[in-house]
């Protein structure tokens, strides 16, 4: 206690020779035992670290000491599957997960082809649609791919198989972001115009054309200008191809103006949908453009994006099909 009641000078007379030094307040002596345990606690915590960085280079160098002959050959033949599986995993062989995304996809276009020829529309369990681009390649291409890729945009293109030898790294650019090509005939052809064997030969030659590039024999087609006969849907049906179409047709071959291809493909989705757009065929700077505020406009919607068989697999389509609306349109 420090209340001066008079005894206090009479019990701290100073030692002879030795000038009375005044008591220190009691909040400095405080801070200064404060100060004292954090730097004791800062030295506690720099050893423990120590001990455990101490402890990590005893393993490591503890661990890097040949073990006995028969638990090292184990220990690597261990090691080298495990590395063997993560490669068989992330390439695209037997075994891998591309591998098996693609026979799944398969199997839903299997499916969906057992209960009609053409889609128009996927079903709507989930909020999902797709980004399909018609014409290509062609200069557009790469800056399509470019905004694609840059916003994790799955999509599926219809080439021309007759361009991509002219603009040959667009195939192998989708191939490599795992996007799905389809056939849209070697010249843009109109199916419903040709005879059996022209429309067959329009069909192979942009399949062998796309094979270049590593492509498997494409599951999907679809018709330029929108025009097919029974005979297209013959040959496809041998071909185990299915008709892709379209939900949503943002008409920007016609170049409408920004705004009109982002309000297109906006006010026309759906849980299922399949929009229209063209990377080929002509100036399509208005669809790269759009392209950026779609997706932008779309996710805050709440849309996920999908290839068509991926889409196809989340959401199996119904087997009623309204897809003769839209003959002669589009494409």
């Amino acid at each position: 206690m420090n209340s001066d009641d008079g005894f206090t000078a009479l019990r701290s007379r100073p030692r002879p020779g030795s000038p009375l030094r005044p008591a220190r307040p009691p909040r400095r002596r405080w801070s200064r035992q404060r100060h004292h345990r954090r730097r004791r606690a800062a030295a506690l915590l720099a050893a423990a670290v120590a001990a455990v960085v101490l402890a990590g280079l005893i393993v490591t160098v503890w661990g890097s000491r040949s073990p006995a002959p028969h638990v090292a050959g184990a220990q690597a033949a261990v090691r080298s599957q495990y590395f063997i599986r993560l490669r068989a995993l992330a390439g695209s062989g037997p075994g891998s997960l591309a591998a098996a995304e693609l026979t799944a996809e398969n199997r839903a276009i299997d499916r969906t082809l057992a209960a009609t020829a053409f889609v128009r529309v996927a079903g709507a369990q989930h909020r999902e649609l797709a980004l399909t681009f018609d014409d290509g390649p062609g200069p557009y291409t790469p800056e399509v791919i470019s905004i694609l890729g840059r916003d994790h945009v799955p999509a599926t293109f219809f080439e021309v198989g007759a361009l991509e030898r002219y603009f040959h790294s667009s195939p192998s650019q989708i191939l490599a972001h795992g996007w799905a090509i389809g056939d849209h005939t070697y010249y843009h052809a109109p199916m419903s115009r040709l005879s059996a064997y022209e429309q067959q030969q329009q069909l192979l030659e942009q399949t062998s054309a796309v094979g270049h590039y590593g492509a498997g024999f494409p599951r999907m087609f679809r018709p330029p200008y929108g025009l097919w006969n029974n005979t297209t849907l013959q040959l496809l049906r041998h071909y185990r191809m299915l008709m892709v179409l379209w939900t949503v047709d943002t008409s920007d071959y016609a170049r409408p103006g920004l705004g009109a291809i982002v309000h297109s493909a906006v006010s026309g989705a759906r849980p299922g949908a399949i929009i229209l757009l063209h990377d080929g065929g002509g100036d399509r700077s208005e669809t790269v453009a759009a392209l950026p505020k779609i997706i932008t406009a779309l996710r805050a919607r709440g849309y996920r994006f999908a290839t068509v068989p991926r889409l196809l697999l989340d959401n199996p389509a119904p087997a009623h099909q309204n897809v003769y609306s839209i003959a002669g349109a589009g494409g």
